[in-house]
């Protein structure tokens, strides 16, 4: 974002001396803190684009608006929005990018999973630490992950949440011969819990996350293990 700085005052052209036992680098008068401010005023303006992007999805619907709107919206200028966006749909797309990039760091303890974990998780003992983490991060993009998953949002999105976490969940339980199996019937199997498992985040979301993170890390863990038949409610001492 262009904006313009104003110079801070200079005592007779000299720096005052720091306070005893303090280390600081050398700073240029005038300058010191021109980054930072910088940095701050570029979060706040598309942390300002970020809510207004999601109150008008919400409201009209993503083709329902124009980027005008938004920055009346964000009160913000045409200006400032184009220093960093093409577009609504490139604000769009970056705050989806931004999500699916967040999401990576999940990656590893999915495939990281043992034998014992899975054990736990299938008698729903206990949650496993990184799927509390993975819901924590969902309830965190809530506001988010409801406008766009809604009926105003991004239909594209949804595929690319259930690739970067229930693809991976999935696969993660498999014997290892089964993880990077091209057979058809393997990959109809991840597919279809993949498929199962967006469906358990939408809910989720859907119904205002009402569960605690806990909870859906037991939800989520113990639905993969229930055979036809089987009890589908979760035993109090499991909650």
């Amino acid at each position: 974002m262009t904006t313009s700085q104003t110079p801070c005052p200079a005592t007779a052209g000299t720096i005052a001396a720091p306070a005893a036992g303090a280390i600081h680098a050398p700073v240029a008068a005038g300058v010191a803190h021109a980054p930072a401010v910088e940095d701050r005023r570029i979060t706040r303006s598309k942390r300002a684009l970020r809510d207004a992007l999601i109150a008008l999805m919400e409201e009209r619907g993503f083709d329902g608006f124009t980027v005008n709107d938004l920055c009346a919206r964000a009160d913000l200028n045409r200006g400032t929005f184009y220093n960093h966006f093409r577009d609504k749909e490139d604000l769009l797309l970056t705050l989806e990018d931004e999500v699916i990039a967040d999401l990576d760091r999940f990656r590893q303890p999915l495939q990281d999973i043992t034998l014992t974990q899975l054990l736990k998780g299938r008698l729903g003992a206990a949650p496993l630490p990184f799927l509390v983490e993975l819901f924590d991060y969902l309830r965190d993009q809530g506001d988010f992950l409801r406008a766009v998953m809604g009926p105003g949002g991004d239909v594209r999105f949804a595929p690319r949440l259930r690739d970067a976490v229930c693809t991976d969940l999935i696969e993660s339980i498999l014997h290892d011969r089964y993880r990077e199996n091209p057979t058809p019937f393997v990959r109809y199997y991840v597919a279809f819990y993949a498929s199962a498992y967006l469906g358990v985040i939408t809910r989720w979301i859907e119904t205002g996350m009402a569960e605690t993170s806990e909870d859906m890390a037991v939800i989520a863990f113990r639905l993969l293990f229930i055979k036809p038949g089987e009890s589908i409610e979760l035993e109090p001492a499991h909650r």
